[in-house]
């Protein structure tokens, strides 16, 4: 079983940055593709980001491409996601999660999730 916690979320300006991370439980972090999702009201829930075991492979949404980058950290159990140039748009709750091997951009091929963390950007 793996336990995922948010953690950076807040209200920012439109154009500023925040970073969040998202904190692993147990041993085998390693072992897991890890991706980052969000979800506005009245939305379905989007792809954001997807880094692979080793870090070598990195995926992102059109909508963040050159804005967010991914990173983790193995030996912390930890993923990041530095988002830079931040717009209202972008407001919403972000989830990482958690699957086995290889990453995705799809939510339905996650097993584990976080609890979620707000990210509110004001114009």
């Amino acid at each position: 079983q793996v336990q995922l916690v948010e953690s950076g979320g807040g209200l920012v300006q439109a154009g500023g940055s925040l970073r969040l991370s998202c904190a692993s439980s147990g041993r085998t972090f390693s072992t897991y593709a890890m991706g980052w999702f969000r979800q506005a009201p009245g939305k379905e829930r989007e792809f954001v980001a997807a880094i692979s075991r080793s870090s070598l492979s990195r995926n992102y949404a059109d909508s963040v491409k050159g804005r967010f980058t991914i990173s983790r950290d193995n030996a912390k159990n930890t993923v990041y996601l530095q988002m830079n140039s931040l717009k209202p748009e972008d407001t919403a709750v972000y989830y990482c999660a958690a699957r086995t091997f290889f990453p995705s951009t799809s939510s339905g091929e996650y097993n584990y999730w976080g609890q979620g963390t707000q990210v509110t950007v004001s114009s």
